[in-house]
């Protein structure tokens, strides 16, 4: 009985995936092509803005990949916990009607995002490659950056999204914290940049785990002249890095668990 019901949530995870990626570009002209070309939109106006205009990153080996790098997992993070917020409030009919684990309904809407990402790794390898990167064994531990990653995206989507039932301003409120979030991350500006002025705040930033995320894939992929958590502030504090994400995962886990039991009702 435990076999049978584990295959129809396998089941039932894999056709919502299908769905929400298939109606994420549903009428669009050039449909799947917009998860390569949005983030590839984005970073060209940063380029143009932050490396033509403002000068920044001119010491950086591969600067316009060390960009497209951080562009492209920050999309990554904010696409993800921007559905997995909604995730429950826009599959309320189906909720209502079906009972099944909610949590799945979480997993697919950002399954979706992870779908982009890995889209959007191998346009970073093509740009790393045109632009003289050495391909290396050290490129497959963007691998486990991006568990990492996924894993806190999901944990705050867990959290946030059981809160978003019940307070629907939760989603806008997210949107405001993360675009604080982007320049406290060193996304567009290199981490030198704040090293040079002070340690302390460099040290806090890089604590952070999407800027330890982001900062050890460029240093993997890119050039290993990039300063990670764990060469800057000790293995210690990127354990510390790491730490965060199993408690907001695990916090997110059982918060969502403990409030799913009334989504039918308040969705």
């Amino acid at each position: 009985m435990e076999g049978l019901r584990n295959r129809r949530n396998r089941i039932l995870l894999r056709e919502l995936i299908k769905t929400d990626f298939k109606l994420r570009y549903q009428g669009s002209t050039l449909g799947y092509l917009w998860a390569v070309l949005k983030p590839l939109l984005m970073f060209a106006i940063l380029y143009v803005v932050f490396s033509k205009i403002l000068r920044f990153g001119g010491e950086i080996p591969h600067y316009p990949v060390y960009l497209l790098t951080g562009t492209v997992f920050w999309n990554f993070f904010t696409e993800c916990t921007f559905q997995g917020i909604h995730a429950i409030e826009d599959r309320g009919d189906l909720i209502r009607k079906i009972s099944f684990p909610k949590y799945i309904v979480v997993l697919s809407a950002t399954s979706t995002a992870v779908i982009n990402l890995l889209i959007n790794v191998g346009v970073i390898f093509v740009f790393a490659l045109i632009n003289g990167c050495t391909p290396s064994l050290s490129w497959l531990l963007v691998i486990p950056s991006i568990i990492e990653l996924y894993a806190l995206a999901l944990g705050i989507s867990l959290w946030l999204g059981a809160v978003n039932v019940r307070l629907r301003d939760i989603g806008s409120i997210w949107e405001v914290l993360t675009q604080a979030l982007f320049y406290a991350v060193p996304i567009i500006y290199p981490i030198s940049m704040v090293t040079a002025v002070s340690s302390t705040a460099a040290n806090i930033i890089l604590v952070n785990p999407i800027a330890q995320v982001i900062q050890d894939v460029r240093y993997n992929v890119v050039t290993d002249q990039t300063v990670t958590t764990w060469g800057f502030t000790g293995v210690v504090w990127g354990l510390v890095s790491v730490l965060i994400v199993i408690v907001i995962l695990i916090f997110g886990a059982l918060y969502f668990r403990k409030r799913s039991k009334r989504f039918a009702e308040e969705v």
